[in-house]
């Protein structure tokens, strides 16, 4: 195995970082994702190789009973990120947000497991690449099984988090243009999901205070946009 050494696989090179894990080439085929807190990773390797094996576009997982439990070894993806792809003028704002619908619709569709549907929890621009078989889902440490509305209204809600911060103003009207898309033909009762979405991401520990307060005004954008897009 390249770059094992006494069960914690030696990386390469650092390819990003996230707010809880970061990611390491391991040679041309995979890459080692490794939470920096200790997190254990096996549950999220489950239900990506769940997914996968029921069609879903997630990366492979490369099993590996050898590995610290923080430790994912998974396909290497080629291709930006669906957000990536938006600054660079690559795709149109619309497109991502049937994108992202889409890809939830998709998701929920799957045979359900022991506690009922797949949900992803954190599906937005940053965590779909756009690879040259198509977009691929990433980052599934907060999936869970339960109600296809709540991983709507979460996906929603992150994104109209980005319309509201002051440093994405600029692009505040694009952002409420994908908002929109996304929320042309949502799973029903996703309004109703929305306390819970909110209440979810308060309890974000890797939210810091500004974005916390900026919530509400998030909550508000997402239900204008569910009227406007009924009306």
């Amino acid at each position: 195995m390249p770059g094992s050494h006494g069960g914690r696989l030696t990386p390469r090179e650092l390819l990003g970082t996230g707010r809880t894990a970061d990611v390491y080439a391991l040679d041309d085929a995979w890459v080692l994702r490794r939470y920096r807190d200790g997190l254990d990773a096996r549950a999220e390797g489950a239900v990506m190789t769940y997914v996968r094996d029921h069609g879903y576009p997630a990366p492979r997982v490369r099993p590996d009973a050898t590995l610290a439990a923080s430790d994912l070894v998974l396909e290497r993806l080629d291709g930006p990120t669906q957000a990536d792809a938006w600054r660079r003028g690559e795709v149109d704002p619309v497109d991502i947000g049937r994108e992202l619908a889409h890809l939830l619709r998709e998701l929920h569709a799957l045979p359900a497991r022991a506690g009922g549907h797949v949900i992803h929890l954190d599906l937005h621009p940053e965590n779909v690449i756009r690879t040259a078989r198509g977009p691929v889902v990433i980052d599934w440490a907060t999936a869970e099984e339960g109600a296809p509305a709540l991983d709507w209204a979460m996906s929603a809600l992150i994104l109209a988090e980005t319309a509201v911060a002051p440093e994405w103003a600029a692009h505040a009207e694009l952002l409420r243009v994908t908002l929109a898309a996304l929320l042309a033909d949502p799973a029903p009762r996703v309004t109703d999901a929305l306390a819970e979405a909110r209440a979810r991401r308060t309890g974000n520990p890797t939210l810091d205070r500004a974005e916390k307060q900026r919530l509400g005004a998030a909550v508000e954008l997402v239900r204008r946009v569910l009227v406007e897009t009924r009306g």
